[in-house]
C-alpha cells in the first residue's frame, strides 16, 4: 500500500456503521387483541424481535423483567431470546404459533385475538442484519431496548410508516416485500438511534471505539478497505497517532489488537460473501486482503472451525 494512503475523513464513523446495516425481513404481523390475552413469543436464533404498540397496552416479560408498554411504545430484543405479551400480569399466554392467522402474503399477517375487553394493537417483525457491520453491532446491543416514547413529530412519522407497511401488505403490488422490508428497517435503526443517544452502555466497547475521534478514523479506513495491505503503523497514521498510543488505546477499547480486528472483520466479511455468492475461493480470499487461497483457508478454519468450502456447502445443503 502507498504509504501517502490519504487518511479516512472521520466524519461520523458510527453514523458511517449505521449508513452499512441492511436488514431483511422475514415476517411482520399486525396483531389486534382484546384482554384477557397472553402471547409467548418463540426464540429465535440470529434474528431481531420488534413490537410496535399502536393502541392500548400491554405488558413484555423477559427473563422475569417485566416491561410495561403503551401507545407509541416500541421494544426491540436484538438476539432474539423467548419472551412473553401479555393484556395484565395474570394473563393466561399460549404459543405464537399455536393461533391462526390470516395470511396476506408471504411475510406479512394478520392476527385477531383475545377475550373482548380491552383493545391492543400492535405491529410485529422479525429481521436479520445481513451485514458484517449489522452482526457486530447486534452483538453489543443489550436483551431488550425499550423506546418509551417518541417525540410529537417522530411519533406522527412511525405512524405514517406503520400506515405505509400495512397499505403495501394488502395491496400486495410487486415489490411490496421489499417495501416493508425497507420501512422497517428505518424503524430498527431509529429505535437503536435512540437507545445509543441515551444508554450508558454505548460509551464502552466497540462503539465507544467509533465515537473516538482518532480511532474512528482507522476504523473507518479498515471497514471502507479491508482488502488493504493494512499495517500498525500505517492504521496509526490514519489515526494521527503514535505507533504505539494507537496500539495501546485501541486493545483498551476493543479488548484485542488492531491486526486481530483487522483479521477478524476480513474473515466475516469473507464468510458473508461465501454465503451469499458462488464466486471461486481464490476470489474472495484476495478480496479478504490475503495472497494465498492457503494462508485463506487456514485462517478461516482456525476461526470459524471449519474450512471455507465446507462453509458453503452447509449453506448450500
Amino acid at each position: 500500500m502507498d504509504d501517502c494512503f490519504q487518511p479516512a475523513p472521520l466524519a461520523d464513523p458510527l453514523g458511517e456503521v449505521l449508513h452499512m446495516l441492511r436488514l431483511t425481513g422475514t415476517l411482520y404481523c399486525r396483531a389486534t387483541m382484546t384482554a384477557p390475552w397472553g402471547l409467548i413469543m418463540p426464540r429465535l436464533v440470529d434474528s431481531m424481535i420488534f413490537v410496535i404498540v399502536t393502541a392500548g397496552r400491554c405488558i413484555a416479560e423477559i427473563d422475569g423483567e417485566s416491561v410495561p408498554l403503551s401507545a407509541g411504545t416500541m421494544v426491540l430484543i436484538p438476539h432474539g431470546d423467548s419472551f412473553r405479551l401479555l393484556s395484565d400480569a395474570d394473563a393466561r399466554a399460549v404459543p405464537l404459533f399455536d393461533l391462526p392467522v390470516e395470511k396476506i402474503s408471504e411475510r406479512y399477517e394478520l392476527m385477531t385475538y383475545g377475550g373482548g375487553g380491552e383493545l391492543t394493537r400492535a405491529m410485529a417483525g422479525v429481521v436479520q442484519f445481513d451485514s458484517v457491520a449489522g452482526q457486530r453491532m447486534m452483538s453489543t446491543l443489550p436483551r431488550i431496548i425499550r423506546i418509551d416514547g417518541w417525540d410529537e413529530s417522530l411519533g406522527d412519522w412511525v405512524g405514517s410508516t406503520l400506515g405505509l407497511i400495512a397499505r403495501e401488505a394488502s395491496a400486495l403490488k410487486p415489490g411490496g416485500e421489499i417495501v416493508m422490508t425497507r420501512l422497517a428497517d428505518i424503524l430498527v435503526i431509529q429505535a437503536i438511534r435512540a437507545w445509543l443517544d441515551s444508554a450508558p452502555e454505548s460509551e464502552q466497547g466497540w462503539l465507544a471505539a467509533l465515537r473516538d475521534p482518532q480511532l474512528g478514523r482507522a476504523l473507518v479506513a479498515i471497514h471502507r478497505y479491508p482488502q488493504t495491505d493494512w499495517t500498525l503503523t500505517q492504521l496509526a497514521r490514519q489515526a494521527g497517532m503514535s505507533r504505539s498510543a494507537f496500539s495501546a488505546r485501541f486493545s483498551a477499547r476493543l479488548g484485542q489488537s488492531a491486526m486481530a480486528y483487522l483479521a477478524q472483520w476480513r474473515l466475516h466479511l469473507a464468510r458473508a460473501r461465501l454465503m451469499e455468492s458462488t464466486d471461486p475461493l481464490a476470489s474472495v480470499a484476495r478480496e479478504a486482503g490475503y495472497r494465498s487461497e492457503a494462508a485463506f483457508s487456514r485462517a478461516f478454519r482456525q476461526h470459524f472451525g471449519k474450512p471455507p468450502g465446507a462453509m458453503r456447502r452447509s449453506v448450500a445443503a
